[in-house]
C-alpha cells in the first residue's frame, strides 16, 4: 500500500485528468487535478487480483448466483456499521447517481418537489431537474465553521408538493458527520412533511479518527416504512469506474415500487462490479482502508494548516470524506478574481462551489486524495496566488 506513489493519469481517459484543461484551463501537464471525487491511488490488492482472475479466466459471460457478493455487502455493513441488512432489500445499480435516478422515478412524479440540503453534490440536481421535478433547496447555514441544518426554516420553504428528500450523510461537500440528534432531526422532518428519505452514505467509510458516523436505519429506526438508503464500494475503495451501487430498501412496500421501475428499465449489473465489490467487501479491504484513512488524515493536516494560514481562506473542517471545502469570502474578492488565481495563479482545478446549489457562491472543493507530496505542492501554489494578503 503505497499511497505516496504518483500514478501518471494523463491520457487513461480518466475524466479527473484528461477533463481538466478543458473545463478548468489547467494543462495536466504542469497543473494539479484536484476536482473529481476519485482517488490518486491504486485499489487494494484483493480487487486488482479479482480482476486478474477473469483476465485469466478469459471468458466473460452473464454472471450468475450472486449469494457471495450479496454476503459480502452483509458482512461488512454488520461488521463496519452494525447494521444488519436483508439480503432481500439490496437492489443493485449502476452506481449511486443512476440509483438517484431511479428512487426519483419511483418515488415521485413529474413536477413533485425533491428536498436538497444544500450546497451538496451537484449530481442530485441535475438527476432531478433532467426528471422533470423541482429541485427545492434548503441552505445549510455555516455556524462555527461548521454546516448545520435548520429545520425551522426549511418548515417554513415547504409547499405540501415535496415528496422525498435526499440526505448526503456524511456530507459532500462539508464532510460532515451527522450526529445521531441531527439524523433523528432529519428523520422527524421528514415525517411532518410526509417525504421519502433517501439517504446517501457512499462517503460513510470514509471517516476520520474521533468521529462517528450513524446508519440511518439505527439513527431513526421508525422511518423505516419511508427510508432508501444507497452504499457502494466505489468511493471507499477507488472503483468509481466499476458503476455499481447498492439501494437497500428495508420496507416491503417501496421495494415494490423501486423494482418495477429498475424492471422497466431492464438494469441488472455487470459482472466487473461485482467481483470488485465482493473483494474488497472483506478483511482484506478493511485493511487497506485503515492505512488510507491513516493517510488522509495526515494530507488533511497538511492541506487545513496551509490554507488556513493565508488570510481570507478558510477550510471547513473535515469530519469525513476527502474533499476539503474551502471559503474564499475572507479575501474580500469576487467568485471570478479568486477562481482565477486558484485555476491560472496556483494551477489547480478544483470544483466550483455554485455548482452545489445555494451556500457555494464562495466556495471551492479541493480532493486532496493524492499522493501527499502533490498536497504539499498544491498548498505552496494556493500561498503564492494569495501571497499578497500575508
Amino acid at each position: 500500500m503505497n499511497f505516496d506513489e504518483e500514478i501518471n493519469r494523463v491520457g487513461t481517459h480518466s475524466v479527473k485528468w484528461d477533463a481538466m484543461e478543458k473545463l478548468y484551463g489547467v494543462s495536466p501537464e504542469d497543473g494539479i487535478s484536484m476536482w473529481v471525487a476519485d482517488m490518486d491511488f491504486r485499489p487494494p490488492a484483493c480487487v486488482q487480483k479479482a480482476l486478474e482472475g477473469m483476465a485469466a479466466h478469459g471468458v466473460y459471460g452473464y454472471f450468475g448466483d450472486d449469494s457471495a457478493y450479496l454476503a459480502a455487502i452483509q458482512w461488512w455493513m454488520k461488521t463496519r456499521h452494525g447494521w444488519d441488512v436483508d439480503a432481500g432489500a439490496i437492489f443493485t445499480t449502476h452506481g449511486l447517481v443512476n440509483g438517484t435516478g431511479l428512487c426519483v422515478q419511483a418515488f415521485t412524479a413529474p413536477g413533485d418537489g425533491v428536498v436538497l440540503m444544500t450546497p451538496v453534490y451537484h449530481a442530485f440536481a441535475r438527476v432531478i431537474a433532467a426528471a422533470g421535478r423541482k429541485v427545492v433547496e434548503c441552505q445549510l447555514p455555516v455556524v462555527d465553521g461548521r454546516h448545520v441544518m435548520d429545520f425551522d426554516a426549511w418548515d417554513a420553504q415547504m409547499t405540501g408538493a415535496e415528496r422525498m428528500l435526499i440526505l448526503c450523510s456524511p456530507h459532500n461537500p462539508g464532510g460532515q458527520v451527522w450526529s445521531v440528534e441531527e439524523l433523528r432531526g432529519v428523520a422527524e422532518f421528514a415525517k411532518r412533511h410526509d417525504l421519502v428519505v433517501v439517504s446517501d452514505e457512499i462517503h460513510h467509510d470514509l471517516v476520520y479518527p474521533g468521529q462517528k458516523h450513524t446508519v440511518m436505519p439505527l439513527a431513526a429506526p421508525e422511518i423505516a416504512d419511508r427510508l432508501v438508503m444507497m452504499t457502494a464500494t466505489t468511493k471507499t475503495f477507488n472503483i468509481a469506474g466499476s458503476h455499481i451501487g447498492n439501494v437497500i430498501i428495508p420496507d416491503a412496500g417501496l421495494r415494490a415500487k423501486f423494482a418495477a421501475v429498475m424492471g422497466g428499465l431492464g438494469i441488472s449489473p455487470n459482472s466487473f462490479g461485482l467481483f470488485m465489490a465482493t473483494a474488497a467487501y472483506s478483511p482484506e479491504g478493511a485493511e487497506w482502508l485503515e492505512a488510507l484513512m491513516a493517510y488522509l488524515a495526515e494530507n488533511k493536516r497538511i492541506f487545513d494548516e496551509g490554507v488556513n494560514a493565508v488570510p481570507g481562506l478558510r477550510s471547513m473542517p473535515l469530519e469525513a470524506t476527502y474533499l476539503a471545502w474551502v471559503d474564499f469570502s475572507g479575501t474580500g474578492m469576487d467568485r471570478a478574481e479568486f477562481t482565477e488565481r486558484v485555476q491560472k495563479g496556483a494551477k489547480i482545478a478544483a470544483n466550483h462551489g455554485p455548482t452545489f446549489g445555494k451556500g457555494g457562491e464562495h466556495w471551492l472543493r479541493f480532493n486532496i486524495a493524492t499522493p501527499r507530496a502533490r498536497v504539499v505542492e498544491a498548498v505552496a501554489r494556493l500561498k503564492a496566488a494569495f501571497s499578497d494578503l500575508q
